[in-house]
């Protein structure tokens, strides 16, 4: 969260080191008409710097938790925690005895039921040669019998036009008409054997729906094989990625259960992707407003307390997250720096975003500012220390010093106050225009968060935080002694 407002309690020595622009520090000549607790600050030009601070924790590319799709004892765990991996390499293995008598059992199944469709189809085919020989056998007596049926009664009639003239026994005539009847019958008799062939044509799609089950059984067994295989395959973990063995939570000999039989599975490892290091920075709602992406930023880890990495705001969240009602945005920074493997996940980090930057400007500290009306003022020394407002134009300012715009100009001095909350020059003093607003804003979550806390509190802390901060006020009361003593050396 971008510091605005310092209480200073240490007098000029806490504000040089704070970094404000104090070129000639000095009280007022005795007897000039100026308040004890201020000393009188030359302006300056100087760049400046508009940051917004805030914590952070540093964030892996990609975490991929590792879940195992078999079930069995784990007899080879090659890897440790920190080591890295390629895409491909063997993470860990598990048993596969059941896997393997699966796989056999489905071959078996496969080789039984090739077989059976097999024997499926060359029953069709017999069949199909079995209904072609049969269709032209029939076809064929049939017209015989029809020629033969057409001849015999023929010669019956001849018969009996020979009876008719006594040219031919009765004998004769009996015999072929009896010839005739049984010609009839023969050709009658072929013409039923032909429809019976009909039977067969029902019998061989009979045969080709059977043989038509054989196939698809046998498509299931090559499923079933081709599963027994994959759950084979599944006893053998491998990395989807090259990355870092970031977390390990099983260890060789133990059971893990599937991710399929149990839901969710068993996590037994996490592979992260370091390639890419992000900071995931909280910035408070009333500073997200100047953070833009791309905005180059400064970070810092408690690890390495002395070294700087650069990084560049690569995306901001668009819904705050609120905590106790204090409201803040997720704001993710990518680390840029060539030694940025330096940071690991989950450290914690510090994160200053460069909101702004102005360039030889015109500078004076924020204690000089104060509000009137709302117009910016500061107050100007004259060389005979005699004190004279004067409205001024603020812009940016980074807690410490602000740019000023217009209204003043460098070599001018300017009055300062050591702090503003023991300052005679009540109100506004020492805030610029969105300085005060942000400090308002600020003061009054405080105080909701504050009113929160205590409705929750028991009278026993209650008195203890009333004693705290009596404690503390008697500090801070030694303590605007111990400034004016040292301001005071300091003068003379």
């Amino acid at each position: 969260m971008r510091r605005r407002w310092i209480i200073i309690g240490v007098a000029a020595a806490g504000i040089i080191s704070a970094g404000a622009v104090v070129r000639g520090l000095h009280k007022p000549e005795a007897g000039a008409a100026l308040p004890d607790d201020t000393y009188v600050a030359t302006v300056q030009r100087r760049d400046l710097n508009q940051e917004v601070n805030a914590p952070g924790t540093v964030a892996s590319n990609l975490d991929v938790e590792i879940r195992c799709r078999a079930s069995g004892e784990v007899i080879e765990l090659p890897y440790d925690i920190g080591d890295r991996v390629k895409k491909g390499d063997v993470l860990m293995k598990l048993d596969p005895a059941d896997e393997l008598v699966a796989l056999q059992a489905a071959r078996v199944t496969l080789d039984q039921d090739h077989s059976k469709l097999e024997v499926a189809r060359k029953t069709v085919q017999m069949a199909e040669l079995d209904l072609a020989t049969g269709t032209d056998k029939a076809a064929a007596d049939v017209e015989a019998q029809k020629v033969k049926d057409a001849n015999i009664h023929r010669k019956a009639d001849r018969q009996r036009d020979l009876l008719a003239q006594k040219l031919a026994s009765q004998e004769q005539y009996e015999d072929a008409q009896t010839d005739a009847v049984q010609a009839e019958d023969d050709f009658q008799a072929a013409l039923v054997a032909q429809r019976q062939l009909k039977s067969q044509a029902v019998d061989l799609d009979v045969k080709k729906e059977q043989a038509k089950q054989a196939e698809q059984q046998v498509e299931l067994d090559q499923i079933a094989l081709d599963n027994a295989n994959l759950q084979l395959a599944y006893t053998t973990v491998t990395a989807p990625l090259d990355g870092v063995l970031s977390d390990l939570e099983t260890q060789k000999g133990s059971m893990i259960s599937s991710a399929i039989s149990t839901v969710g599975g068993t996590t037994v490892m996490t592979l992260s992707d370091l390639s890419r290091i992000f900071v995931l920075a909280s910035v408070d709602e009333a500073d997200v407003g100047g953070v833009r992406l791309g905005q180059s930023c400064r970070i810092t880890a408690d690890a390495f307390p002395r070294r700087d990495f650069s990084g560049a705001v690569v995306r901001i969240a668009p819904q705050g997250q609120n905590t106790r009602n204090v409201v803040t945005f997720e704001v993710k920074i990518e680390v840029i720096d060539d030694d940025k493997e330096l940071l690991r996940p989950e450290m914690t980090a510090n994160v200053q975003i460069l909101e702004e930057t102005r360039h030889d400007a015109v500078l004076a500290p924020m204690l000089s500012l104060f509000d009137r009306d709302d117009k910016t003022y500061v107050t100007i020394v004259k060389d005979n220390n005699a004190p004279e407002d004067r409205l001024v134009q603020a812009g940016i300012d980074d807690g410490d010093n602000a740019e000023i715009i217009s209204g003043l100009s460098a070599g001018e001095k300017i009055l300062v106050h050591h702090n503003d909350a023991a300052s005679k020059w009540t109100g506004l003093r020492g805030k610029s225009a969105g300085a005060a607003s942000k400090h308002s804003a600020a003061k009054k979550k405080s105080d909701a968060h504050a009113k929160s806390d205590d409705s929750a509190d028991d009278s026993t802390k209650s008195g203890k935080q009333k004693k705290d901060k009596d404690s503390s006020h008697d500090a801070g009361k030694h303590s605007s002694r111990k400034t004016k003593d040292d301001s005071s050396q300091d003068s003379r």
